[in-house]
């Protein structure tokens, strides 16, 4: 069993920034990544990474986000620069496990004035 606990989510004014940080209980040895859900909206990935450090990301964050780990930390963090009304969301965390997937509890970040 693995835990995810994110951090890092919080009011923003538009263009600011944020970082997440999602921490897991043990050693992550697949792919991680962020989702995010608005309101009345379904749950997107926002971006993932590999365990060799290979990225993808949304089209609608590319260039504002940065997804990275540290695997020494089991640690996966979301950089996000320029902040757009649009990007509030309930963000998660996701790990894929070798029997099944983990989510953590989501971490709100909302943009707005």
């Amino acid at each position: 069993q693995v835990q995810l606990v994110e951090s890092g989510g919080g009011l923003v004014q538009p263009g600011g920034s944020l970082r997440l940080s999602c921490a897991a209980s043990k050693s992550i040895i697949y792919g991680m990544a962020w989702y995010r859900q608005a309101p009345g909206k379904q749950r997107e990935l926002v971006a993932a990474i590999g365990t060799g450090g290979s990225t993808n990301y949304a089209d609608s964050v590319k260039g504002r986000f940065t997804i990275s780990r540290d695997n020494t930390k089991n640690t996966v963090y979301l950089q996000m620069n320029s902040l757009k009304p649009e990007d509030t969301a309930v963000y998660y965390c996701y790990a894929q496990g070798t029997t099944r997937d983990y989510w953590g509890q989501g971490t709100q970040v909302t943009v707005s004035s």
